[in-house]
């Protein structure tokens, strides 16, 4: 069960492997987006962190709602309102149940970007982490080989699409990010 504090350690966690992964998280996005997913993330990760940082809050979908606020409004593409969402659905569950709030995330960023697996998006790590996380098996072996997974297929959704069978051997930038997320909440819990 996560606390604030938990969140907000979790948020640090994600903010510096962003940070860090910036410039390879747009290399990635370079070949089959427009290059700008590293770019956009940090820019959201700073106004995420500019909001939570010495704040107080009442309780944890209090700060699923301004993490969600900032990223919508900071992160450009089609990443802002994706994070957005899944936070903002998060906020929704009312407590920090880690095996409510993936699927949560999930049913968010589904519903917002019509998307379904094997499309090559981030649905295709939040699907299995949601189903892993309901086992208590979510690991980093888990998420990385999720997103190991969206490197061969062909990408049927958002811009990746326009380039078609070309998206073959690209890694999605965005199944990348999610997975940079998912394991900064295991090293929050750890």
């Amino acid at each position: 069960m996560l606390n604030v504090e938990d969140v907000k350690k979790w948020m640090e966690n994600f903010d510096n492997v962003i940070q860090e992964q910036r410039a390879y998280l747009s290399d990635l996005d370079t070949p089959i987006g427009d290059g700008d997913h590293g770019n956009n993330m940090a820019r959201g990760m700073e106004a995420v962190m500019a909001a939570i940082t010495d704040k107080d809050f009442a309780d944890v979908p209090s700060i699923f709602k301004t993490i969600a606020m900032s990223l919508i409004s900071k992160v450009g593409g089609a990443s802002g309102p994706l994070y957005g969402t899944a936070f903002m659905e998060m906020a929704k569950i009312g407590n920090g149940d880690v095996k409510e709030l993936i699927p949560a995330a999930l049913a968010g960023i589904e519903k917002r970007g019509k998307a379904v697996p094997g499309e090559k998006t981030m649905v295709d790590v939040w699907t299995p982490a949601s189903a892993l996380v309901q086992k208590d098996a979510l690991t980093v072996e888990g998420i990385d080989q999720a997103v190991e997974s969206t490197k061969e297929m062909v990408a049927t959704k958002g811009r990746a699409s326009y380039v078609g069978d070309r998206s073959v051997g690209h890694i999605d930038p965005g199944a990348m990010s999610s997975g940079y997320l998912l394991k900064a909440l295991l090293k929050a819990e750890g």
